[in-house]
């Protein structure tokens, strides 16, 4: 069970009543997705981050982008369990848009500020080298 999103942090995304609709007030379906919508992240992020602060934090301590990412992929799987058909096209765009700047992150071209980095040792292991040459030459004879 997470507690990085709370209750009141899906306002600024979704309606209450729209929210209640499409779980019937089950909150254990909140939860479940939020669960999902995080490990979802730390998949992306544990190479360059320390996942398990970064999702310790409560309140104010929260990373802000961290935070919308997370709802906007949570407030997805929302909506799939209500009508995966009928998504709106603004709930798929936020979750590829929330999925590109995960892949961005992973790739190290976009660094998300304020987040702890991990320790030197899962960063070395993670880094991946990219071998290049110069261009194949054509000798004449």
């Amino acid at each position: 069970m997470s507690q990085f999103i709370t209750k009141q942090d899906y306002g600024a995304s979704i309606h209450t009543e729209i929210l209640d609709a499409l779980t019937r007030s089950d909150k254990n379906i909140i939860e479940i997705c939020e669960d999902r919508a995080i490990s979802e992240m730390k998949g992306y992020l544990s190479g360059r981050y320390d996942i398990d602060a970064a999702f310790a934090a409560r309140g104010k301590s929260r990373n802000e982008l961290l935070l919308m990412m997370a709802l906007d992929i949570a407030v997805y799987h929302i909506f799939c369990i209500h009508n995966p058909r009928n998504i709106s096209q603004v709930r798929t765009d936020r979750y590829k848009r929330a999925i590109e700047w995960l892949k961005g992150v992973q790739r190290g071209n976009i660094v998300v500020d304020g987040l702890p980095l991990a320790s030197v040792e899962v960063r070395e292991k993670n880094a991946s080298h990219v071998i290049t040459s110069n261009p194949k030459r054509t000798s004449y004879i």
